[in-house]
């Protein structure tokens, strides 16, 4: 099994792979698959909750970690070791220990449009693709298959970790059909992403594609391709720190019957992701991925809420170059308490990008495996069938879910969390968890 990895977090959790998988040196925090717990009994023991690794001592995931793989994609041609050295991630002495494993790991040309980034990453492009975007996707095709050969491994998932792009725009006969979205291709129409492009050589070939960033990848063509192929997709966007909080301090309040009425959140970092987001265009994506992830908790609550009344929430991002990785989020939740009360709560969170992104990256490659591998059926069905190919179950690590037409996107923490851990329990034969605790009632 193998991940490609793609753009600014791929050295990070390279890296990061090659020193969990220490036991000597390494700790698990922040990856779910290693360090998340689930109870595995039908009912508590006498001694009360026992709890197993999320995934790897459950018997579901049979794919081990050391086993993965790493390549991919850049527009930089910088070895793994001299890109994470530029990147200051990692403490000194680590990167010397790291260094031997890393420095022969250079990217393959990767697909660079400049209409789609922020300018300011044009001195970074010096390890691109030529040709139209019919022969890049044709060559991401090539290295998936020369990958897959030489590296001698059963699967491949795809996962973008590299710049946010710009929205593309969604026009009527280029990308709302899948149709529409390859005639576009054969006629080399601009407004395909390089992102579109890489998950466009994937469904062609049946590989998992998972979207890291939040631009519009996933045009309405493209999700029409990928269910007429049967070819699971996944994303959008890391869900890591500022927004993860968000996710549950806002289904905290409005499930208390709290009115959540003005969310400010504000943002300042260092890294190659801070510079590209300083262009306005590339910045709008982030916005919106992290403007909508309140909607469903606010709508949920008929209340508290008149039909379309949402609370105030702004998102603002700034580059500032010398706080590099160490992310500073700020956020003020303002809500209606009783008697027309006010209550405010201020949250600082020093969010490590890089390194609440990269555990996410690994986890995610995971599910997206397993997932794959997953079958299930009702009792009235003939037949196993798999889960839909645009896959919700990875919602719980993405800020703003991909989920299938028609499909209510579901934002809260809590209940994307039950929902991975209940799938996992009937993937062992055991009941969804229902908290009751009956028998201590």
């Amino acid at each position: 099994m193998q991940g490609y990895l793609m753009g600014n977090k791929g050295q990070d959790s390279t890296s990061q792979l090659f020193w969990v998988l220490d036991p000597g040196i390494s700790h698990q925090s922040g990856v779910l698959s290693r360090g998340g717990n689930l109870c595995p009994f039908q009912e508590p023991p006498s001694n009360g909750y026992i709890f197993s690794w999320f995934l790897t001592k459950i018997d579901v995931n049979k794919v081990n970690p050391d086993e993965i793989v790493f390549g991919g994609w850049d527009i930089s041609n910088m070895n793994l070791a001299d890109a994470m050295g530029r990147a200051k991630v990692f403490d000194i002495d680590l990167q010397k220990q790291l260094r031997p494993y890393m420095e022969s790991m250079v990217p393959l040309p990767g697909i660079y449009d400049p209409d789609f980034i922020a300018a300011n990453q044009e001195e970074r492009a010096n390890n691109v693709i030529k040709g139209t975007k019919k022969e890049q996707v044709q060559q991401i095709i090539k290295d998936i298959k020369a990958f897959k050969e030489a590296n001698k491994v059963e699967k491949v998932v795809v996962l973008w970790t590299a710049n946010t792009e710009r929205y593309s725009n969604v026009v009527v006969g280029l990308n709302d059909t899948m149709e529409n979205l390859l005639s576009a291709l054969d006629r080399n129409e601009s407004e395909i992403s390089p992102s579109t492009l890489y998950a466009l050589a994937c469904i062609l070939e049946n590989v998992p594609f998972i979207n890291g960033s939040p631009q519009n990848t996933f045009v309405p063509g493209l999700i029409d391709l990928s269910i007429n192929r049967n070819s699971l997709i996944g994303g959008d966007d890391f869900k890591s720190g500022q927004t993860k909080m968000k996710s549950v301090l806002v289904d905290f309040l409005v499930g208390a019957g709290i009115k959540p009425t003005s969310i400010v959140s504000y943002n300042h970092l260092g890294n190659n992701d801070g510079m590209n987001l300083s262009a306005p265009q590339t910045f709008r994506s982030k916005e919106i991925s992290k403007s909508n992830v309140v909607d469903d908790m606010v709508n949920s609550n008929g209340i508290l809420y008149e039909p379309g009344e949402h609370p105030d929430h702004v998102v603002v991002i700034k580059y500032v170059p010398y706080v590099g990785d160490s992310k500073r989020a700020m956020d003020e939740y303002t809500s209606e308490i009783f008697m027309g009360g006010k209550n405010t709560i201020v949250l600082h969170n020093t969010c490590e990008d890089s390194l609440l992104a990269a555990p996410i990256i690994l986890d995610l490659v995971l599910l997206a495996e397993l997932s794959t591998r997953i079958q299930f059926k009702a009792e009235n069905e003939g037949k196993f069938h798999s889960f839909h190919p645009v896959a919700t179950i990875l919602s719980y690590l993405t800020k703003a879910p991909l989920v299938p037409p028609g499909t209510p996107v579901v934002n809260a923490l809590s209940k994307q969390r039950a929902m991975l851990e209940n799938i996992l329990r009937a993937c062992v034969g055991l009941a969804p968890e229902n908290n009751m605790i009956l028998e201590y009632k």
